[in-house]
């Protein structure tokens, strides 16, 4: 189960027909579609239409259904055996959950469909979409970022009875989860703060990136002003994924640069901007508070859960151990059902949301799916996004560092991201199919 690296505009030897690449591109708009969804469903489900919240909860479901079978039946994404893999353990999963899981088909279909309809989109988008479509959805991606600080300072510094702080179905309690000092954590366009931690993470990756590219260019002033956003909100929203985010990019760029000086200058001239911009801004009671309030949250999580090194060990291994090994309850051997694992899956069965198998990813997988089957997909990811990443690193080489870069969020998010949260879903196989684009110069589908 290689990556390919090279797309054209061909099928088994043959020039694609005009017809084909019209199916080209309409599933490049439908993935566009899909993108714009993924950004502003929860803005849908709080402001606009909040009486659809849980029908628009998979809003974006019908379009990734739409994608997959129009592009097996154009012939235009190869059936490799990452996807076939991932269809067969989701296949054999539903009928062992009715059977000796939960025993609800909904919940079943529910939870399959993240392999079965979201899972291939990483090959399709890798298909269909080059670098240079990278690079724009990227500038789209950094159009948004001063808009999104500005709301969550309005949600940070507001009370949760607020109307930015609306939460999913328009409810007054606030979408505002813990935080700290008593400041929550914003959700900033989407239903849950989660969402909004990975908007940003992904958002650093583009501002390295476009910080570094010598061939792909952004208004430097514009850049300046994603930059100084970024650093604002970063601390407003109190989370502790996105510091070691900005840890992980900021390795992923040395190493891009490490053989490069010219390059090499340009990433210490834009943390040295950065410090900068954190030096005034600490003279300011606006970023005092916002520091205050993620100092104290670090502090205060890390020693409830064991440190910083208790905290890595426990994100990066899904929930693994615990769900092998240190749950009282023995795991049975075909799983409790796929699907349970899931919100959705958790209302439908009782009533409630939560996490009912594992609040990690690697655990719910084991869990809903059983010891073999989850274990099986596990490593159907694991092998992904380890020949992602060693074909990023190869980029390199070549002078293309897009790929690498977005690699430092995709790897980790391949591997152990929370596949059953709509929103997760949505930007792990975004920023999978992303990488593989981005592997790309020549164009599949132009919109002329």
């Amino acid at each position: 189960m290689n990556i390919s690296t090279t797309h054209s505009l061909s099928y088994n030897g043959r020039t694609m027909k005009s017809s084909s690449e019209r199916d080209a591109l309409i599933i490049k708009k439908s993935l566009l579609i899909y993108f714009w969804l993924l950004l502003f469903e929860g803005a849908l489900r709080k402001w606009v239409l909040p009486g659809l919240a849980t029908p628009l909860l998979v809003i974006r479901d019908p379009i990734a259904i739409y994608i997959v079978f129009k592009a097996v039946n154009s012939k235009l994404v190869p059936i490799n055996g990452y996807i076939i893999t991932s269809w067969c353990i989701s296949v054999i999963c539903i009928p062992i959950a009715v059977f000796f899981g939960h025993g609800n088909v909904l919940v079943a279909i529910y939870g399959a469909r993240i392999f079965i309809f979201h899972f291939p989109l990483i090959f399709i988008i890798g298909s269909i979409f080059d670098k240079e479509d990278v690079v724009q959805l990227g500038k789209k991606v950094l159009a948004l970022i001063i808009p999104t600080t500005i709301l969550i300072a309005s949600q940070f510094y507001s009370p949760q009875s607020s109307f930015v702080n609306r939460g999913v179905g328009g409810d007054e309690k606030g979408a505002g989860f813990g935080g700290a000092l008593g400041y929550s954590r914003p959700p900033g366009i989407f239903s849950f703060t989660s969402g909004n931690v990975l908007y940003f993470c992904v958002a650093l990756c583009f501002i390295f990136y476009f910080w570094l590219s010598e061939e792909n260019k952004i208004n430097r002033v514009l850049l300046i002003c994603y930059t100084i956003a970024f650093v604002i909100a970063f601390p407003m929203c109190i989370s502790r994924s996105l510091f070691f985010q900005i840890v992980l990019t900021s390795l992923f760029s040395l190493i891009a640069v490490s053989r490069d000086k010219k390059i090499f200058v340009k990433i210490l001239f834009t943390f040295i901007i950065a410090m900068v911009l954190i030096l005034i801004l600490q003279n300011t009671l606006f970023f005092q508070t916002s520091v205050g309030a993620f100092s104290a949250r670090f502090e205060s999580a890390n020693q409830t859960e064991g440190g910083v090194r208790g905290v890595i060990l426990d994100r990066f291994l899904g929930g693994l151990i615990g769900a092998l090994f240190l749950n009282d309850n023995p795991i049975p051997y075909f799983g409790y059902g796929i699907g349970l694992g899931t919100n959705v899956g958790a209302m439908l069965t009782t009533g409630g949301v939560g996490f009912i198998v594992s609040e990690g990813e690697w655990g719910r997988l084991v869990g809903e799916m059983g010891f073999v089957l989850g274990i099986a997909m596990i490593l159907v990811r694991t092998k992904l996004g380890i020949d992602l990443l060693g074909t990023s690193y190869k980029a390199i080489a070549k002078k293309n560092i897009l790929p690498w870069i977005l690699m430092s969020w995709t790897f980790l998010a391949i591997l152990q991201n929370q596949l059953g949260q709509p929103t997760s879903l949505g930007f792990t196989v975004l920023l999978g199919g992303l990488v593989m684009a981005a592997f790309r110069d020549k164009a599949v589908v132009t919109n002329n």
